[in-house]
């Protein structure tokens, strides 16, 4: 049977670097499951890979789309497995990488089958996200589904629309959608989960940031700050620098949000994975050290 490894873990601890080298070692190539690095628009602050960081590896699903498109897990399930389908005839192991739990959750187990909603709804949503914040829409899901209230990225507006937009327009919680699954993959997937000591990673964090800056982030959030309010920019790396924009802080404040919103979000990540125990834990020396042997 075909194998599918994923690589994942939390943002800056070093996953592009290891799955391009796996991918040489086992001649294959790499599908991204990184829910920002789809889009075009969005470089800078995606730490999207270089085509020098590449090596000549393929990577699918990397500047795959625009941010002016709707795209969310559901229809990144679709997509992938049509790509892997196509990859497995011509390579017995493929590479899955990326920090987005949900989007390796839709390709590796598949996502609970959710009704259609009308977009009346969600662009209403949007609407009160817009004039009063996330707060109250937070609020309002707690009351309506406290199951999710308590399980999702509460900081994350994308999840809690989507979640809220379920509740509302199916008058149940959307926690009661849940084990619907798509059912078995035609592949074996093993997982591998990249973690470092706290210290250092929060270091690479920071430093990441930094690099960032100097690469250009503030004058690429500059340029999409008109496109601010798409749901592929309601994340870490840009709302600080829209939010500087707006003159709610200087800059030394929006850096510092910068590293710690990030940091934040790593820890939010490992969560995420550390609630699946088909995950193997490694440094990157140590699955560096490892090489193909992860597969066995």
């Amino acid at each position: 049977m075909n194998i599918l490894l994923v690589i994942t873990g939390p943002t800056a601890v070093g996953k592009t670097a290891l799955c391009v080298q796996l991918a040489r070692q086992l001649s294959t190539e790499i599908v991204s499951a990184d829910s920002r690095q789809f889009f075009r628009e969005l470089t800078i602050g995606t730490a999207k890979p270089t085509p020098e960081e590449m090596q000549g590896v393929p990577h699918h699903f990397i500047n795959s789309h625009s941010i002016t498109e709707e795209y969310n897990a559901g229809r990144f399930e679709q997509d992938a497995l049509a790509v892997l389908d196509d990859l497995f005839r011509r390579h017995p192991v493929v590479i899955l990488t990326g920090g987005s739990g949900l989007y390796l959750q839709a390709v590796t187990e598949g996502l609970d089958a959710l009704p259609a909603v009308d977009p009346a709804v969600r662009r209403q949503i949007q609407v009160e996200l817009e004039a009063a914040g996330l707060e109250p829409l937070v609020q309002e899901l707690a009351r309506l589904d406290p199951v999710t209230y308590q399980r999702i990225d509460r900081q994350n507006p994308q999840r809690v629309v989507r979640a809220l937009e379920i509740c509302r327009a199916t008058g149940q919680p959307f926690s009661a959608f849940h084990g619907a699954k798509t059912g078995a993959r035609p592949f074996r997937v093993v997982k591998v989960a990249l973690t470092r000591e706290r210290e250092e990673l929060y270091q690479r964090i920071d430093q990441r940031m930094d690099q960032m800056l100097a690469q250009g982030l503030e004058a690429e959030a500059r340029a999409l700050y008109p496109y601010r309010h798409h749901n592929a920019l309601q994340t870490v790396g840009y709302q600080e620098l829209f939010a500087y924009f707006e003159g709610q802080y200087d800059y030394a404040e929006a850096v510092r949000l910068l590293k710690r919103n990030s940091r934040r979000y790593a820890k939010r990540q490992l969560t995420w994975l550390r609630r699946d125990a088909d995950y193997r834990w490694l440094t990157p020396a140590e699955a560096e050290a490892a090489g193909p042997a992860l597969l066995a």
